[in-house]
């Protein structure tokens, strides 16, 4: 069995039989570094090459070629390793760059490969292209693999009709697993439809279709996300019932965002703390993570502060993700000189540079109306040759309009549309209609109508409740994937 298979299915069931097959976390510490200084030759291998690259409009190629020029092979089982990790980190660029040479230097992929392959094409490029892909595999090769893999990325793009066309006609061939019917659950869970994923559930139990540890997370995820509290509760019981599901501390996170969604913060407390008795191994990363910002969310500064020390010293050294995630808690819990202190220090740590850590303290600036502090950062890292996405300048904007600073307003706009990297950028719909308004009355349609090109899909609607209550819906689906 290769290894792209495991990477990409988990326990499931077909109505040929069983297949056993784990999707293990592939945790890394590398993939944020910036190697400042030549890796010792005893240390080189292929995957220290490339996880420190971490723009996404790099390319790997150049890497693997110059990998082969100095008479070193690429092994495709090492490439499958690599490609596991770097869709862990959200790599899928990079990730897709090494399928795509790899099936060009292999003359004929297994299932597993395409479906892999299918996943990163949606991903990158979108669904229509994974379907276009799918098209050109050999009908022979077409197993429930790959249209389990086809059927995943209608659910990840809430494809709804398309989905549930496709696992129709699965359940026909025979094809639908445990995992297809994940895939299922989670479209329902993701477009609000309780009904169709309690009906999916209950069609699982009728036909002897196993239920796996993420059948059960996916449902009380959905469940605590509403939130429903009796059926979250019995979700959780019937998990505690079942002796070789193991119940980690991922349940009790998301108990615990139900909790605190329904205003019982008390409760909401308990099952985080009862949550930390099942932290171990692997998992300790993603868990003090995701802990900071539930105790956050709670205003427990204090524990914050301790958990964060507990990671610290649970781990040889904290990457990105750990810096991101108490640097948002303290920001959030308006610790602004606590945030400061951390962002000095993740910068002490020279690890790969990514703006959005950044601008979570530029944003507590702005929203504090501290300009002056932000604008100071902003203009030292800049001078440092650091690229300002569009999202740092749109915190700019949203500022000044603010402050009715409008000329100054417009002045980042501008640096927004240009910006080469526009992920993440959005601006709320009063504070876009204000910086039109002012351009239209200063007679600069052109540049109005350059704007609005430019913003056309990123406005957007604030909630009465933005920010102020409970995980967000991708916390939520940061706990489940870390069950995958």
């Amino acid at each position: 069995m290769s290894m792209m298979m495991m990477a990409l299915l988990r326990s499931c069931k077909s109505s040929k039989g069983y297949i056993s097959i784990s999707r293990g976390l592939f945790y890394s510490t590398e993939t944020s570094i910036i190697q400042e200084k030549p890796i010792p030759k005893k240390n080189d291998n292929l995957y220290r090459r490339i996880s420190p690259v971490g723009d996404p409009n790099a390319s790997m190629i150049p890497i693997l070629e110059q990998w082969e020029k100095e008479g070193k092979s690429v092994k495709i089982e090492q490439l499958i390793v690599i490609i596991k990790s770097l869709r862990k980190f959200n790599r899928y660029t990079h990730a897709l760059q090494l399928s795509e040479w790899m099936s060009k230097k292999r003359t004929k992929l297994h299932p597993a490969g395409f479906a892999v392959h299918l996943d990163l094409l949606s991903r990158v490029e979108g669904v229509e292209q994974a379907e276009n892909y799918f098209n050109t595999i050999p009908d022979e090769v077409k197993n429930f693999q790959v249209y389990g893999a086809l059927l995943n990325c209608y659910s990840s793009t809430k494809s709804l009709e398309k989905a549930e066309s496709l696992s129709e006609k699965m359940k026909q061939m025979g094809m639908m697993t445990t995992l297809s019917y994940n895939s299922m659950l989670n479209l329902y869970k993701k477009t609000g439809d309780i009904k169709k994923l309690d009906e999916t559930y209950q069609e699982m139990l009728e036909t002897g279709i196993s239920c796996d540890k993420p059948t059960f997370y996916i449902r009380l995820s959905a469940y605590a996300s509403l939130p429903n509290i009796e059926a979250m509760e019995k979700v959780l019981k019937r998990m505690e019932e079942i002796s070789t599901l193991t119940v980690d501390w991922n349940a009790y996170i998301i108990i615990s965002g139900g909790y605190l969604k329904s205003g019982k913060p008390e409760k909401s407390y308990e099952m985080l703390q009862k949550s930390e008795g099942y932290i171990r191994g692997n998992s300790k990363g993603a868990a003090w993570e995701i802990l900071i910002r539930m105790y956050a969310s709670l205003g427990k500064k204090d524990d914050v502060y301790r958990i964060w020390n507990l990671y610290k010293s649970s781990w040889s050294k904290v990457y990105n993700r750990g810096y991101s995630s108490v640097i948002y808690a303290l920001v959030k819990l308006d610790d602004i000189d606590g945030a400061e202190k951390m962002l000095t220090e993740w910068e002490a740590q020279n690890l790969s540079f990514d703006f959005r850590i950044p601008n979570m303290v530029i944003g507590g600036y702005c929203k504090k109306g501290i300009l002056g502090k932000a604008e100071k950062y902003v203009e030292r890292v800049v001078g440092m040759g650091k690229m300002a996405p569009a999202s740092t300048w749109g915190l700019f904007v949203a500022a000044y309009v603010r402050e009715g600073e409008m000329e100054k307003a417009v002045e980042v706009l501008r640096k927004c549309v240009v910006a080469e990297d526009k992920r993440g950028c959005r601006l709320d719909q009063d504070v876009f209609e204000k910086c039109v308004e002012y351009l239209k009355g200063k007679g600069e349609l052109e540049l109005v109508g350059e704007i609005e090109r430019s913003f056309e899909g990123r406005i957007r609607v604030p909630r009465i409740s933005d920010g102020d209550e409970g995980l967000e819906s991708q916390d939520f689906d940061e706990i489940e994937e870390s069950n995958r």
